[in-house]
C-alpha cells in the first residue's frame, strides 16, 4: 500500500450535514483528497460556504437541502446526482436530529419523529446509494452512529440511543449483504463533538464539560476535524478490506471502565492501604 491508496481523483462523494461539524469536516476532507462533493443540507448557505471552499480546490461541487428524512426527497437527490456526475462512490451518512426527553415524558410522534429522521432516513440514504454503488461494483458508506450506539446515556437521550442501535445493527446487515459485491459499510460512534447544539447545553449547564471529560481519557472535547482521517481512509482504497467496522472516535471512553480514573485526572488519586482509589 502506498499513499496513493488514498487518493479519491475521479470519485464523487455525497455527505450530508455538509454545513457544518463532522459533516463539514468529511466534505472538506475527502475533497482534499481528491473527491468532487455533493453537500447535502438544511442549512444551504453553509452548505455552499462549504462548497466555496473545495470549489477553489478546483473541485466540483452540487448543493442540495434535501430534507434527509423523507425518502421520496432523497430519492431526488439522488436523480439529480446521476444527472451531474452518473456515478456514487462515497457516502458519507451524517446529518440527522434527535431529541431529549425522560422516558416517562417522550411522546411517541417525537419518538416516530427520530426514528424516521434517524433510522427510516438514514437506511434511504444508504439505499440509494447502495443501488448505485453495487451496479458500479464498488464504493463505501459511512455512518455516523454515537457511544449512544452501545452504551446508554441517560440525560433524556432514550430516542436517541434507540435509533442510533439500529443504525449500528443497519450497517452490520448492509455490510453483511453488500460485501460481497463490492459495497463496503462502516460505522464510526463518536463521544462528545464540539458543536453549536451541544455548546448551548454545556452554557446551560456549566457542569456539563467536566462531566464529559472525566469520561475521556485522552482529556479534551473532540473536534469535528477528528473526523477527516476515518473519512478519507474509509473513502479509499486503504480501507479495501474494513466493512462492517464500528469504529469509536472517542478519545478513549469506551475503553475506560465506568470506574476507571483518566490520566488527566490522576493528581486526584489517592493511595490507601496499598491500593488506589
Amino acid at each position: 500500500m502506498t499513499l496513493r491508496s488514498f487518493d479519491l481523483s475521479g470519485r464523487v462523494a455525497v455527505v450530508s450535514g455538509a454545513a457544518q461539524g463532522l459533516g463539514r469536516a468529511t466534505a472538506l476532507a475527502v475533497g482534499q483528497s481528491g473527491a468532487d462533493v455533493v453537500l447535502v443540507d438544511r442549512n444551504r448557505t453553509g452548505a455552499q460556504a462549504t462548497a466555496d471552499e473545495l470549489q477553489q480546490l478546483g473541485r466540483r461541487t452540487l448543493v442540495e437541502d434535501t430534507d434527509v428524512s423523507c425518502p421520496d426527497a432523497i430519492a431526488e437527490l439522488f436523480a439529480r446526482v446521476d444527472a451531474e456526475f452518473g456515478r456514487v462512490d462515497f457516502l458519507g451518512n451524517i446529518a440527522g436530529d434527535g431529541c431529549l426527553a425522560k422516558p416517562e415524558d417522550l411522546t411517541i410522534d417525537d419518538l416516530h419523529r427520530v426514528l424516521q429522521n434517524l433510522v427510516v432516513g438514514r437506511f434511504a440514504m444508504c439505499q440509494q446509494a447502495g443501488r448505485r454503488m453495487l451496479a458500479q461494483g464498488s464504493g463505501s458508506i459511512m455512518n455516523i452512529g454515537s457511544l449512544a450506539s452501545s452504551t446508554a446515556l441517560g440525560r433524556g437521550h432514550i430516542a436517541y440511543s434507540m435509533a442510533m442501535g439500529a443504525v449500528i445493527q443497519m450497517t452490520r446487515e448492509l455490510s453483511t449483504e453488500w460485501s460481497c459485491r463490492g459495497v463496503r459499510v462502516n460505522c464510526v460512534t463518536p463521544a462528545q463533538v464540539r458543536n453549536p447544539s451541544l455548546a448551548a447545553r454545556m452554557a446551560d449547564d456549566p457542569t456539563l464539560e467536566s462531566r464529559f471529560l472525566s469520561g475521556i481519557p485522552a482529556g479534551r472535547m473532540g473536534e469535528p476535524a477528528d473526523i477527516a482521517g476515518l473519512a478519507v481512509l474509509l473513502a479509499s482504497d486503504a480501507s479495501s478490506w474494513i466493512t462492517g467496522a464500528i469504529i469509536p472516535m472517542d478519545g478513549g471512553n469506551m475503553a475506560m471502565n465506568a470506574g476507571g480514573t483518566p490520566g488527566h485526572q490522576a493528581g486526584r488519586i489517592q493511595t490507601f492501604r496499598g491500593e488506589q482509589k
